[in-house]
C-alpha cells in the first residue's frame, strides 16, 4: 500500500506542470501565445523554427533509423511529429492577410502587469506555475473567475497551495486584484490602508449587501453607533475602488487579432486557426548524438537534455491542444448559432457555457478560458467568442430571445423615438410587453444603461 501511494504522488508531480502548462497555452491570447513561443525558441536550443521549405530530407529518415537503438533510455521518436515533426499549420489564403490591429497604440494590459510582478517573487518551479494560471483567470475586472476548489480539481494539486500563491498574488498592483467578489475586494483594500479595526471595514465585511438596502438611519441602529460615524465610515468606502481594475488596463487601446477565423463555403462554415504569425516549432534532431550511449557527454549535460526534450515536447502538445479545442469549441458554437451566421446579430440565440461544455465532455472552465479575451473573424465581422455566450427571454410564442437581441431592439426603438418627445423606460417596457417580450420594468432600465444610452429626460430635443 506504501509503495503504490509513493507512485501516485509521484505521477502526480510529474503531471501537473504538463497540465498547467496546457492551460496557460489555452488561456492565452493569440498575441501572447506568439510572444510566449518565440521566448521558447530562443531558451531551448531542443527546439528550432521549421521554414516554410524546410523540409526533411530522406538522409535524416535514414539517420534517425539506424540510430533509433542506440540511444539511452529515453525514446527520442516520441517526441518527433509527422510531417514536419511539429505541430501543423493551416496555409492561409491571400485574401485573410487583412490587418486585425484595430488600434495602432499599445498599453500594458493586466495579464502583463500581474506577470511581471509575479516574476519577481521568489518561488518554486510549481508555485510559479500555479501563479501564471491564476493570473490567467483573473478577468479584466480584475475579479478571480473560477474558484479555488475548481483550480484544484483540475490540476490535481491541494487547495492549500493555490490558496498560498493566491494571497501573495492578492497583494499585487492593483489593490483588490484577484478577490472573488465586491467584499473581498473591498477587505484587501482597506487592509492596504490598515483599517481593518474600523467602522468601515465592519461595514463591509458584515453589511456589505444591506448598505444598498439601509438608509444611514437604520445602519446606525443596526450597528449601534452614531449617524455621523456610520456616514464618514460610509465616505471611506465609497473612496475604495469599484473594482480592482477600474479606470486601468484599457482593453480598447490593445490590438485586436482573432485566435480563430470562420469562412463561410456554400452552406458550410468552416474554422480555421489564425497562425500566420505563429511560428511553426519542432524538435531539434541534431542533439540526439548528445544522449547515445557512447557519447562522452557528462551526465549533467545529458540530464540537461532530456529535461529540455520533455520541455519541448510538453510544449509542443499544448500547441496541438490549444490549436485542436479552440476549433472544436468554434465549431460547436457554430452549430447552435447557425442563424446568427447565416442570418445576422438578430437572430443570436440564447447560449450558456454549460451547453457547450456538456456537448464536447469539458470542463466549463475550459470553455471559459477559450471564450475570454479571444476573438473570432467572421463573415460579418470580429467577434470576442464570448459574445456568442448569452442568457434568455422568454417571449409568449414560446420562443426565446437572448439578451442582446432584447437590448438591439431597445438600441432600435430608441433610435426611432420621436426626438421632441423620448420614449420613457415605462414605455418602452410597454411595447416589449406587447410584442410579446415579458422583461421588468427596472430590466429596460438596467439595459438602457448598459447600452449607455441617457434617460428620457436628457434626449429630448427642443426645436
Amino acid at each position: 500500500m506504501k509503495l503504490g501511494l509513493g507512485l501516485h504522488l509521484k505521477l502526480k508531480q510529474t503531471l501537473a506542470p504538463q497540465l498547467i502548462q496546457s492551460l496557460k497555452m489555452l488561456q492565452m491570447p493569440i498575441l501572447k501565445l506568439e510572444q510566449t513561443l518565440r521566448h521558447e525558441l530562443v531558451t531551448n536550443p531542443l527546439l528550432e523554427e521549421v521554414e516554410e521549405t524546410d523540409d526533411k530530407t530522406t538522409e535524416e529518415n535514414e539517420l534517425e533509423e539506424s540510430e533509433s537503438k542506440e540511444e539511452e533510455s529515453i525514446d527520442w521518436d516520441d517526441y518527433l511529429f509527422e510531417d514536419d515533426e511539429g505541430y501543423k499549420v493551416r496555409e492561409q489564403k491571400e485574401n485573410r492577410e487583412d490587418s486585425f490591429e484595430s488600434i495602432a497604440t499599445r498599453q500594458e494590459n493586466l495579464y502583463d502587469h500581474l506577470s511581471e510582478q509575479l516574476s519577481f517573487l521568489k518561488l518554486s518551479e510549481e508555485e510559479h506555475l500555479i501563479g501564471e494560471y491564476i493570473i490567467g483567470n483573473i478577468n479584466p475586472d480584475g475579479y478571480l473567475s473560477i474558484s479555488v476548489g475548481e483550480m484544484a480539481a483540475e490540476l490535481s494539486i491541494e487547495e492549500a497551495k493555490i490558496e498560498k500563491v493566491l494571497k501573495m498574488i492578492q497583494r499585487f498592483d492593483p489593490s483588490g486584484v484577484g478577490s472573488r467578489d465586491l467584499r473581498e475586494s473591498l477587505i484587501v483594500q482597506l487592509r492596504e490602508r490598515r483599517l481593518e479595526n474600523t467602522l468601515a471595514f465592519r461595514l463591509v465585511d458584515e453589511h456589505l449587501s444591506d448598505l444598498e438596502k439601509k438608509s444611514i438611519l437604520q445602519l446606525s441602529k443596526i450597528m449601534k453607533v452614531s449617524f455621523d460615524k456610520i456616514q464618514k465610515a460610509i465616505e471611506v468606502i465609497k473612496g475604495l475602488s469599484p473594482s480592482p481594475t477600474y479606470g486601468r488596463f484599457d482593453t480598447a487601446a490593445m490590438p485586436v487579432v482573432p485566435d480563430l477565423i470562420v469562412e463561410r463555403y456554400g452552406d458550410e462554415f468552416v474554422v480555421f486557426h489564425n497562425d500566420r504569425n505563429i511560428p511553426r516549432l519542432r524538435i531539434n534532431t541534431n542533439y540526439k548524438e548528445l544522449v547515445k550511449r557512447n557519447n562522452k557527454s557528462s551526465k549533467d549535460t545529458k540530464n540537461y537534455i532530456k529535461q529540455k526534450l520533455e520541455q519541448a515536447r510538453w510544449l509542443l502538445n499544448s500547441i496541438n491542444q490549444r490549436r485542436s479545442t479552440m476549433i472544436r469549441v468554434m465549431e460547436s458554437i457554430i452549430e447552435e448559432q447557425k442563424e446568427f451566421f447565416e442570418k445576422g446579430s438578430a437572430f443570436l440565440k440564447p447560449l450558456i457555457m454549460e451547453d457547450i461544455a456538456q456537448k464536447l465532455s469539458m470542463n466549463v472552465a475550459t470553455i471559459s478560458r477559450v471564450s475570454n479575451g479571444k476573438y473570432v473573424q467572421t463573415p460579418l465581422g470580429v467577434y470576442e467568442i464570448k459574445y456568442f455566450f448569452n442568457s434568455g427571454i422568454s417571449r409568449d410564442n414560446g420562443e426565446d430571445m437572448s439578451k442582446r437581441s432584447v437590448k438591439q431592439h431597445i438600441e432600435e426603438i430608441i433610435n426611432k423615438e420621436n426626438p421632441e418627445k423620448p420614449l420613457s423606460d415605462q414605455e418602452i417596457y410597454r411595447m416589449l410587453n406587447d410584442e410579446g417580450i415579458k422583461l421588468a420594468r427596472r430590466t429596460v432600465t438596467k439595459y438602457r444603461e448598459e447600452l449607455k444610452i441617457k434617460p428620457a429626460r436628457f434626449r429630448k430635443r427642443v426645436s
